[in-house]
């Protein structure tokens, strides 16, 4: 990758035996500075600011009365700033947290604090979240992404305004795709086998088309949504949180 277009990437230095940046690592994409940083974990291009939390975490910084004055630095920090609560449903459960607890935390998060909230697995998708969110804030930078209100002039343009909502398409790959099926109808009706005939159209790339465009089964669940439906779910008798927030 040229060093120009790497992204710059500060972790604070008591991320430093974490295994999110061991994952970090592995992305060539990112140039490293370990360092204390006043605020959160992660820092991206000076502009995206990221605290990581396990979910474990989560419900200990709640117990102390931790969250909101973190939350309340990271909204006031400057960089846009999220949250990446990381683990599985098991660990809320093993911290028998009150689930009133944790929606009241949530709600207070995102309403009230501003920040968005991201899910991961594990270590390795919250650094898979990090590289993304860092290649989104420089294709809006430069208008790969459409801004709210502007809409493209053109049928040729609005096809290819219509086939980036696809996942993996920008605006060069929604170009071959227009020219070697016609429409977007035939590009939506083409399996896998036939997308990979695009140009710099992988077999990766083809299965999220098709991911994308074929039909839910009724009753999916979309993995993203299990730590909240997890909140709804019947409370595990044991200890109780004093209060919730």
């Amino acid at each position: 990758m040229d060093p120009s277009q790497a992204f710059s990437m500060r972790v604070d230095d008591r991320e430093a035996s974490s295994p999110v940046l061991a994952a970090l690592r592995g992305h060539p994409q990112f140039r490293i500075q370990v360092e204390r940083l006043p605020v959160g974990d992660y820092l991206i291009d000076d502009s995206l600011l990221f605290e990581r939390k396990t979910l474990m975490d989560l419900a200990a910084s709640i117990k102390d009365g931790r969250l909101f004055a973190q939350a309340e630095r990271l909204a006031n920090a400057g960089p846009r700033g999220a949250l990446i609560l990381e683990g599985s449903t098991r660990d809320l459960t093993e911290s028998r947290m009150r689930r009133e607890a944790i929606q009241g935390a949530l709600v207070t998060l995102t309403l009230f604090f501003g920040l968005p909230l991201l899910r991961a697995r594990d270590p390795e998708e919250s650094a898979r979240l990090m590289l993304f969110a860092a290649r989104q804030q420089r294709a809006f930078a430069r208008g790969a992404i459409p801004r709210h209100g502007k809409r493209p002039r053109g049928k040729a343009r609005l096809q290819s305004h219509i086939l980036q909502g696809l996942p993996r398409i920008g605006p060069e790959r929604a170009k071959r795709l227009i020219e070697h099926f016609g429409s977007i109808e035939a590009v939506i009706a083409a399996d896998a086998e036939a997308l990979t005939a695009v140009p710099g159209i992988g077999d990766a790339v083809a299965e999220s088309i098709r991911w994308a465009v074929r039909e839910i089964p009724a009753g999916y669940i979309p993995s993203a949504r299990g730590f909240f439906a997890a909140l709804h779910a019947p409370r595990t008798p044991g200890r109780r949180c004093a209060s919730s927030p």
